[in-house]
C-alpha cells in the first residue's frame, strides 16, 4: 500500500525517527510541509492519506468540514516560552501573572496564527488580563521568531522545545515556565487521518500506528540513540542539542488518553471564542480512538518521561 504522509519539519516528531531508520520502507511518500495549517489544506485537496499535526489546526480544519480525524496522540506539552536572561522566570517567580507582566508595552513572538503556541500565549494573555498590555507578534515560520529574539525585535518567544534549547544556545536565552505548566496535556501533536481513507485502507493504517507507537517507545526508553540518528539525518543540530530538546518536553507516547482529549476539548472552546471556529466542535467529530486502543492497551506512558536525566 502507497501511503502519502504529511509532517513537518519537527524533529522529536516520531516522522523524523522514522525516516531517518527507513521505517516504512520505499512504498510511503513522505511530504514535508511548513506549518499545521498548511496540511490541513493538502488533506482538504486529497493529496495527503495520513499526517502529524497540532490539533488546534486540525480542529479548525475539521470545523470547516475537511475530512480528517485524529487516531493516535504523539507527544504533550510542547509549548515553551522564553527570553533573554535579564528576565526573571520559574522557580524564582511561580507566579505567570508576574513573569508575564515583565513584558508590558513590549512583544512577544509566536509562531502562526492558529498554531497551538499561538492560541496558549493568546488565552493565557487573556485570563491574566494583558492581553492589551502585550503585543503578539506571528511569524510563519519558527526560525523567524529565533532570529527576532536574537535581534531584539521581541522580547519574549513562544514555541517548541526546540525553540527554547536553539534561544538558550544561541541568543542567550531561558525558559521562562516549564511546559506543563502552561496548559497541562495540551496536544503537541496527533496522527490524522483522511476519514475516507481510514476506513477504505484500515489495515495499511494499523500498520502505521504500530510503527508510530514503536517509535515513540525508541524515543522514550533509548533517547541517547535516537538523538543520534536523528541528529545524523537533520545534520544541522548535534546530538546534545536533540537530547536537550527531548529533556525540555518528555512526554512521549501514542495513546489517545481522557486528559489529551479533554485538554484539545479546552481549545476548542478558545478557538470558537477567537472566533477561529463558528460551532462548537464534538470530540466525537475529532477523536476515533478503537485502532490506538487496539495497539495500545496499556496505560499510558506520557508520564514515563524519557529515560535519561
Amino acid at each position: 500500500m502507497n501511503l502519502r504522509i504529511g509532517h513537518l519539519s519537527t524533529f522529536y516528531h516520531t516522522s523524523i525517527l522514522m525516516i531517518a531508520r527507513d521505517t516504512m520502507g520505499k512504498e510511503t511518500e513522505w511530504r514535508l510541509f511548513g506549518t499545521g495549517p498548511a496540511i490541513v489544506d493538502a488533506f482538504d485537496r486529497g493529496e495527503i492519506d495520513i499526517a502529524y499535526i497540532g490539533l488546534p489546526p486540525a480542529v479548525i480544519g475539521i470545523g470547516r468540514g475537511v475530512n480528517i480525524t485524529c487516531i493516535a496522540g504523539g507527544h504533550v506539552e510542547g509549548t515553551v516560552i522564553c527570553a533573554g536572561s535579564q528576565f526573571s522566570g520559574f522557580p524564582e517567580i511561580a507566579d505567570p501573572a508576574m513573569i508575564l507582566g515583565q513584558f508590558r508595552n513590549r512583544k512577544i513572538g509566536v509562531p502562526g496564527k492558529g498554531s497551538i503556541h499561538d492560541v496558549i500565549i493568546t488565552e493565557l494573555l487573556r485570563k491574566l488580563d494583558l492581553e492589551e498590555d502585550i503585543e503578539i507578534v506571528n511569524f510563519q515560520w519558527a526560525d523567524m521568531v529565533l532570529e527576532a529574539l536574537y535581534r531584539g525585535d521581541v522580547s519574549a518567544a513562544v514555541g517548541t522545545p526546540a525553540l527554547a534549547v536553539a534561544a538558550i544556545r544561541y541568543a542567550g536565552g531561558k525558559i521562562l515556565y516549564p511546559p506543563h505548566t502552561l496548559w497541562p496535556n495540551n496536544p503537541s501533536y496527533g496522527i490524522l487521518v483522511n476519514q475516507d481513507f481510514y476506513h477504505r485502507e484500515n489495515e495499511a493504517v494499523e500498520g502505521f500506528l504500530l510503527l508510530h507507537e514503536e517509535a515513540t517507545a525508541f524515543l522514550r526508553n533509548k533517547p541517547r540513540e535516537a538523538s543520534k540518528i536523528i541528529s545524523g539525518y537533520v545534520g544541522i543540530v548535534d546530538e546534545a542539542f536533540v537530547l536537550d530538546t527531548l529533556k525540555v518536553s518528555p512526554k512521549y507516547c501514542a495513546s489517545l488518553t481522557d486528559d489529551y482529549i479533554a485538554s484539545t476539548m479546552g481549545f476548542v472552546e478558545v478557538l470558537k471564542r477567537l472566533k477561529y471556529i463558528d460551532r462548537q466542535i464534538s470530540s466525537d467529530e475529532i477523536f476515533d480512538r478503537s485502532l490506538i486502543e487496539k495497539i495500545h492497551p496499556e496505560k499510558e506512558h506520557y508520564e514515563d518521561g524519557i529515560a535519561v536525566q
